[in-house]
């Protein structure tokens, strides 16, 4: 199977941005706070180094989050690819809690 370079990976994903002057890219904007720091919390759990940018100047004033372009979700270059796979997975809810298992123990991603 052939890998894509971060760059051409990068020309075919247009939504996420580079940081300028620093090694960061922009994966994904939160409109709420709190989903921004349950993405962030996901990809940390997958062992992806992240940050949030703006989050405290969201929840000062939620109707900011339009005009600033909401929470920015921060990760290093060499885990943009990984970090995209993790929120597509987020978004299709497979870090969903089971009802079913003993304590809300965490469904494992497939």
């Amino acid at each position: 199977m052939h890998t894509l370079s971060l760059n051409d990976w990068l020309a075919a994903h247009p939504d996420i941005e580079a940081v300028p002057e620093r090694d960061l890219y922009v994966v994904a904007r939160y409109m709420i706070p709190v989903d921004a720091t349950l993405a962030q919390g996901c990809l940390e759990a997958s062992g992806i180094p992240a940050m949030l940018a703006d989050a405290h100047l969201m929840q000062t004033d939620l109707l900011l989050a339009p005009a600033l372009g909401g929470v920015r979700l921060l990760v290093p270059a060499e885990h943009v690819q990984a970090a995209h796979e993790v929120l597509l997975a987020l978004a299709r809810g497979d870090f969903a809690l089971d009802e079913d298992a003993p304590d809300g123990e965490w469904r494992t991603p497939t």
